[in-house]
C-alpha cells in the first residue's frame, strides 16, 4: 500500500567549510536537537531518454535511514513535491510506475544513477517540542548506475563520479503550518555565507555532474507533454517547397508566438499542447481520486477534440477525426465518474433542502446505497480504461500529431484571421441550434435539442479560449458570455438527469417497501427547475448573441 506526504524543502550549496548557523529563535523554532547520522543508497530509475526527469519527476529505491523503500516524487505547487512511498521490493512496484504511465508511455524503466548520502540531521522544534522542520547536511555521492559499486571506483570515459555537500531544510509536522519558517531560515543561512542550490535537486544535478545525458532534443515525447519541447518538427503543406518560401502554404510559421503576431498553426499547436499537457499531468492525480481531477481531465480532453473540429483551416480533418474520435472516448469514460460526481451532489443537497416532516422512509440511506454502488462501478471503469492499451495508444497519437502536425494552408495565416472565423462558424452553428431548441416543443424533443445546443455552446467556448491569445480580450469577453448560455443548458440538462436517477430510486424504494414520496417530491421540483431555466434562456441568448460582441472578434 502507498503512502502519501507533502515534500516542502529549500535546498543550499555548501562546502567542507560550511557551518551552519543558530536557527534557534527563527519564527517558532525555541531548540534545535541534533538527530544523529544516516547512510542512504538511492537507485534512481527513469526511461533510457529520461522522461521522468524532463517532467520533473524521480522514482527512486533507497535503503537507510527511517523512510526506506521506494518514492516517487510528483511536482505539486512551486517549491513543493507529493511523495508516495511504497514498500522495498526488488523491483519498480506498479502502484508507483503506474501513476507514471502516461509519461513513460512503452518505455522501459531502468536504473540511472545511483546516490548514496551520508545524512547528519537536526530537528528543529517549537517552545512545546513539538518539530517544525529538518536541517540535514549531506555529504553526496553519485555515479551512474552499474558502472562501479562503490565510491571511488573507475568510470567509462564521459562519465566520471561527482561528489558534493548540500543543506536542506524540510518543514515537518507543525512547520507546514508556519509557511514564514522557511524564509526566515534562508536569510539566516544567506547570513552566513549559504546560497540556494543551482539544481533542482539531487538527481537533476547528479545527472549534470556525471555526464549522463539529459533527454534528447529529437525525443520530445515527454517535453511535449510537460509543455517543455520546443518548436515541433512538421509535414509539409499541400504545394509547399523546401525553401518555405513562394507557393508554403505556412510562411513564416514557427518563428514567432501564437500571440496576435503568431500564425494560425502556433495559435492552435500551442493549444493542443497544452491541453495534452494538462491530461498527462492528471493521469496520476485521477488514479490517485483526488478530487476534482477527473473533471478537469474531461475538460481537457473535449478542449482537444473541440479544437480539431473547430480549427479545420489549421489541421487536417482527414488526420485529426480518428484521434478526435479517440477523444470523445476517453472523456464518455470519465465521464461515468464525473457524471456520477455531479449527480450525487445535486441529489444529496436536493435531500437536505427536504423538510424532515416530508422525509418519509430511509431516503439518505437509499441515496447512500445507490451512490457507493454506482461510485465503485464508475471508479473500477475509470482505472480500467487508464491502464489499458486504448489510452496508451491515444497518448503515443497525440505526441506523434505534435512532433509532425498536419497542417493545412491556413496554418500560415494570421493568427487572429484564422481564429475570428473558426469562432464565428462555431457561433452560427450555436445558433442555429438555440433557435431549434426554442422552436421545440415541450417535453422529450425540446431537452434533447437544449442538450444538443448545450454541446453547441460548449465548443463554441473552447474556440473563444483557444483564440484568447490572438483576439485579447474581446475573445475573452465572448466565452464569459457563451459560458453563461452554457451553464444554464447544462443546469437543464443535469435537471433532466436527475430525475431519472429519481425515478430509479423510487422503484428501487417502493421494492423495498420503502415508499418512494420523497423522491416524487423531489422530481417535481426537478421539472419545475428545468421548466426556469427554459424560461430563462432567451433573456439570456440576447444577451450572449449582441451583434457587438461578434464584431469586436473580427480582426
Amino acid at each position: 500500500m502507498a503512502d502519501t506526504v507533502r515534500e516542502i524543502e529549500r535546498k543550499y550549496e555548501a562546502d567542507s567549510t560550511t557551518r551552519l548557523p543558530d536557527l534557534a529563535g527563527i519564527d517558532r523554532v525555541a531548540t534545535v536537537v541534533e538527530q544523529g547520522v544516516e547512510d542512504l543508497d538511492a537507485l534512481y530509475y527513469d526511461t533510457p531518454d529520461q522522461r521522468l526527469t524532463a517532467a520533473g519527476i524521480t522514482l527512486r529505491r533507497r535503503t537507510g535511514g527511517r523512510d526506506a523503500g521506494w518514492h516517487l516524487k510528483l511536482p505539486a505547487r512551486p517549491g513543493e513535491r507529493e511523495e508516495i512511498r511504497a514498500p522495498l521490493s526488488d523491483v519498480p512496484p506498479p502502484e508507483l510506475t503506474s501513476l507514471v504511465r502516461a509519461r513513460v508511455l512503452d518505455r522501459d524503466l531502468v536504473p540511472v544513477v545511483r546516490l548514496r548520502t551520508r545524512r547528519t540531521v537536526r530537528e528543529l522544534r517549537d517552545a512545546a517540542g513539538a518539530p517544525l522542520a529538518e536541517v540535514a547536511v549531506d555529504e553526496v555521492w553519485a555515479w551512474p548506475a552499474g558502472e562501479a559499486e562503490k565510491p571511488g571506483a573507475a568510470g567509462v570515459a564521459g562519465r566520471t563520479e561527482a561528489r558534493w555537500r548540500e543543506i536542506e531544510v524540510e518543514l515537518t509536522g507543525g512547520g507546514e503550518r508556519a509557511p514564514g519558517l522557511l524564509d526566515e531560515a534562508e536569510r539566516a543561512l544567506a547570513a552566513v555565507g549559504v546560497h540556494p542550490a543551482a539544481a533542482p535537486s539531487k538527481l537533476a544535478r547528479a545527472l549534470e555532474e556525471t555526464g549522463l545525458r539529459p533527454a534528447r532534443p529529437e525525443d520530445r515525447t515527454a517535453a511535449v507533454a510537460s509543455g517543455k519541447g520546443g518548436a515541433a518538427p512538421r509535414r509539409k503543406n499541400f504545394g509547399e517547397k523546401e525553401s518555405g518560401k513562394k507557393g508554403s502554404g505556412r510562411k513564416g510559421a514557427g518563428k514567432k508566438g501564437p500571440g496576435k503576431k503568431g500564425t494560425a498553426g502556433d495559435l492552435v499547436l500551442e493549444y493542443v499542447r497544452e491541453q495534452l499537457r494538462v491530461i498527462v499531468e492528471l493521469d496520476p492525480a485521477v488514479r490517485r481520486d483526488v478530487p476534482d481531477s477527473v473533471h478537469r481531465m474531461r475538460v481537457a480532453t473535449r478542449r482537444l477534440r473541440s479544437a480539431f473540429r473547430s480549427y479545420t483551416k489549421v489541421l487536417d480533418r482527414g488526420v485529426t477525426a480518428p484521434v478526435g474520435g479517440e477523444l470523445k472516448w476517453l472523456a464518455a469514460e470519465l465521464g461515468v465518474e464525473r457524471d456520477r460526481e455531479v449527480l450525487t451532489d445535486r441529489l444529496v443537497t436536493a435531500v437536505a433542502d427536504v423538510p424532515r416532516t416530508l422525509r418519509l422512509g430511509p431516503v439518505d440511506a437509499r441515496l447512500r446505497i445507490w451512490s457507493e454502488r454506482h461510485r465503485a462501478e464508475s471508479r473500477d471503469r475509470v482505472l480500467a480504461t487508464l491502464d489499458g492499451d486504448r489510452y496508451l495508444a491515444l497518448l503515443k497519437t497525440l505526441h506523434a500529431l505534435l512532433e509532425d502536425p498536419p497542417l493545412r494552408p491556413g496554418a500560415g495565416r494570421p493568427a487572429p484571421e484564422i481564429a475570428a472565423r473558426a469562432v464565428l462558424k462555431d457561433y452560427r452553428r450555436l445558433a442555429r441550434r438555440v433557435r431549434t431548441a426554442l422552436d421545440a416543443p415541450a417535453g422529450q424533443d425540446r431537452d434533447v435539442a437544449l442538450h444538443r445546443a448545450r454541446k453547441a455552446a460548449k465548443r463554441t467556448r473552447y474556440a473563444a479560449e483557444a483564440a484568447r491569445p490572438a483576439l485579447g480580450r474581446p475573445a475573452k469577453k465572448f466565452a464569459k458570455r457563451v459560458k453563461r448560455v452554457q451553464q444554464l443548458l447544462g443546469d437543464h440538462q443535469d435537471s433532466v438527469v436527475a430525475r431519472g436517477a429519481l425515478r430509479e430510486l423510487a422503484t428501487q424504494a417502493q421494492q423495498a417497501g420503502e415508499g418512494g414520496f420523497t423522491f416524487g417530491l423531489l422530481y417535481g421540483r426537478e421539472e419545475a427547475r428545468a421548466a426556469d431555466r427554459e424560461r430563462e434562456l432567451p433573456r439570456v441568448w440576447r444577451k450572449a448573441s449582441r451583434r457587438k460582441y461578434r464584431a469586436a472578434l473580427r480582426p
